[in-house]
């Protein structure tokens, strides 16, 4: 008899044509009514769950008696209790690498963006203000031979010091956990403690994971660390930084400017951000490409397909629950 898989966010007609080939496969759907009310009703019956940006946890998943394994289309776990999966055994997998280079594709656009202040004088001139050469007003910074401070040189982070280093001349900073020594060679990159790195960066860029050491790493007393010409950028995760203090960082000049795919609430329907010039707001879309998000989605469909045919996941977040 087939396994059952239900997805928990949209799948395309590709992907659930790949899955029915060996399972039975429940896609809940808007125009059959409410979309939680479905997965809730089909979840006795998983096996394994597919899908990005439910939370999953006790709560949700305590009706769940066959789940064995949850597949995500996303690098970051953060909305999943790794620790309830660990305690019933359920396997958790997620799709690292394949956004890496687009997700520093936008980190440098972030920082382009930023230091060159192209939403804010796409607008301007959109509304009719260009009538003369433009003054010292708007001028913006520039991003050659600056320096970037990498927060979390993890590969995305790696990808993105490639693109300051060697296609802008950047000196690299970072600050985490370990040293890189390859990156370090590679790049010139130096190693620094977060309060050296928030003072020497011209562009301070977060790509560390969410977790209870970096919720709200970077608030009120590291934003005063940073130079009043500085760009703060934040790819990782919106609670990393404390929101209330950056909008008031912006406000009163404490540093330049911020460029933001992320926040502390998702999705963000209205903000001061939204008022602040200074502000550059994008909606969560790191990895939202076409083709990496193909490559992501046929990750997760691997990982799904192999933990529930007895195969060991490709990309097992918790590998202690593994007993294949």
């Amino acid at each position: 008899m087939k396994k059952t898989v239900l997805a928990f966010s949209r799948l395309t007609p590709a992907m659930a044509e790949r899955l029915q080939a060996d399972f039975n496969v429940i896609v809940p759907n808007p125009k059959q009514g409410d979309i939680t009310a479905q997965f809730n009703e089909a979840l006795p019956e998983a096996h394994g769950l597919i899908g990005a940006g439910r939370k999953l946890g006790r709560a949700q998943l305590e009706g769940a008696a066959k789940l064995e394994v949850v597949s995500s289309v996303s690098v970051g776990y953060d909305n999943y209790d790794v620790d309830y999966f660990n305690e019933r055994g359920i396997a958790l997998t997620n799709t690292p690498d394949v956004l890496t280079e687009t997700t520093a594709d936008l980190g440098f656009a972030l920082i382009m963006g930023c230091a060159r202040r192209t939403a804010e004088l796409d607008a301007w001139t959109k509304a009719g203000n260009w009538q003369a050469t433009v003054g010292p007003a708007l001028f913006g910074s520039d991003v050659h031979g600056k320096t970037l401070g990498i927060v979390g040189l993890g590969n995305i982070g790696a990808a993105i010091a490639r693109r300051g280093a060697l296609g802008f001349g950047m000196q690299v900073l970072y600050a985490g956990n370990s040293r890189k020594p390859a990156l370090e060679q590679e790049l010139g990159a130096q190693f620094r403690s977060l309060e050296q790195l928030l003072g020497e960066s011209d562009f301070v860029c977060l790509m560390v994971p969410l977790s209870q050491a970096t919720r709200q790493l970077i608030g009120t007393r590291e934003l005063k660390l940073m130079k009043p010409s500085a760009f703060l950028i934040n790819l990782s995760r919106g609670p990393v930084v404390d929101e209330g203090a950056l909008i008031q960082a912006l406000s009163d000049g404490t540093i330049r400017g911020a460029g933001l795919d992320v926040y502390e609430k998702e999705p963000l329907g209205q903000s001061p951000l939204f008022a602040l010039p200074n502000a550059l707001t994008l909606p969560h879309v790191g990895s939202a490409t076409a083709q990496t998000r193909e490559a992501m989605a046929n990750r997760a469909l691997d990982n799904l397909r192999a933990a529930l045919l007895g195969e060991r996941p490709r990309d097992l977040v918790n590998p202690q629950v593994w007993k294949g």
